[in-house]
């Protein structure tokens, strides 16, 4: 016995019912993933016109470029520049040890001698009236490059500028820069306003509106000491705020209102005055560089925990906290 054909207009509904449901679906999916991984953010070096770089510490990868075309001192600011790194064109390697002493406690701050940081800083082709644009790897590295920046500004450079980004952010710009002059005119002029030093922090300790950051690992932070440091533990009132907690996972500056934001806090306003320490002042150099650009009063204290736990425990207290000592309170040593 044959069964009744069922009726072609059912077959239609029945199919277009299905293709509406799986559109659906499609195109919740879609939506939700877009939302996930699409989301507009804001990079931190967006703006509407050309840096004005006095002002501007730290540039995008294109206003890099920009600069480097025009003649700008490009400088690598990477680790050990013999290891297999791959150059970009037209940079110049630089080590922020070369422009410190070799004494363990003091190697975190600049040398005396303008003499000598002259001499070495025209051999890299540094001129008064040249930008200069550093680089480094902010992910892998220890915030080298704004140490350089820090250290030019400090020096009287003021057209020093770090990329965001760094290497990962340049390399797929083909970047040709000019050849540049073998031997630069810079004449160093110290500024004070960025840097603070180990009797100046110490004076300044109970001021009710300094901030003291403490840029290393919360490891380090709590009592840690890999990198030789004499006693171990962090400047008493310090709050810790790793360096790197400013970065995406791809190794740029989180978007301005987002930093700002980490800031607030953590108590820090544009009339905080801010001072910045590490190890020996080249993770705290980079947050100095990223905060004064943000338009804050911040200083790097360049000596940091090489020089500080130098001291007598008696005039430079170091506090050490363990993550259950939180709740409980901090012991001094």
């Amino acid at each position: 016995m044959m069964r009744n054909p069922v009726p072609a207009k059912v077959i239609r509904a029945a199919v277009l019912g299905m293709v509406l449901f799986l559109g659906a679906i499609a195109f919740t999916h879609t939506t939700i993933t877009t939302s996930r991984t699409n989301s507009p953010q804001i990079s931190y070096t967006l703006r509407s016109q050309r840096p004005q770089l006095e002002q501007t510490w730290v540039v995008s990868a294109l206003e890099a470029k920009a600069l480097v075309d025009q003649g700008a001192t490009f400088l690598d600011a990477r680790g050990n520049q013999w290891f297999g790194l791959k150059r970009l064109s037209g940079s110049v390697p630089v080590r922020w040890q070369d422009f410190s002493p070799s004494n363990k406690v003091r190697k975190g701050t600049l040398l005396d001698s303008d003499a000598v940081l002259n001499q070495k800083l025209r051999k890299l082709g540094i001129s008064q009236e040249r930008p200069v644009v550093v680089f480094a790897n902010p992910l892998q590295g220890w915030g080298e490059e704004g140490r350089i920046v820090w250290m030019l500004r400090s020096l009287g450079h003021p057209q020093a500028v770090m990329v965001d980004g760094g290497y990962s952010a340049l390399v797929s710009l083909n970047l040709t820069a000019p050849d540049m002059p073998k031997q630069g005119d810079f004449e160093v002029q110290r500024n004070p306003t960025w840097q603070i030093q180990k009797s100046e922090l110490k004076a300044a300790l109970d001021q009710p509106n300094l901030v003291l950051i403490d840029t290393r690992t919360p490891k380090e932070y709590a009592g840690a000491t890999p990198y030789g440091e004499q006693r171990r533990g962090h400047v008493p009132g310090a709050i810790s705020l790793h360096f790197q907690d400013l970065l995406t996972p791809q190794g740029q500056l989180l978007p301005r209102d987002q930093i700002v934001a980490k800031l607030a806090n953590l108590g820090i306003t544009q009339e905080t005055v801010v001072v910045a320490y590490c190890t020996g002042g080249i993770r705290s150099g980079w947050l100095t560089v990223v905060l004064a650009d943000l338009g804050f009063q911040v200083q790097n204290y360049a000596g940091s925990m090489w020089e500080w736990s130098a001291g007598s425990p008696a005039e430079y207290p170091l506090t050490v906290q363990s993550q259950v000592s939180k709740a409980v309170g901090d012991v001094p040593e």
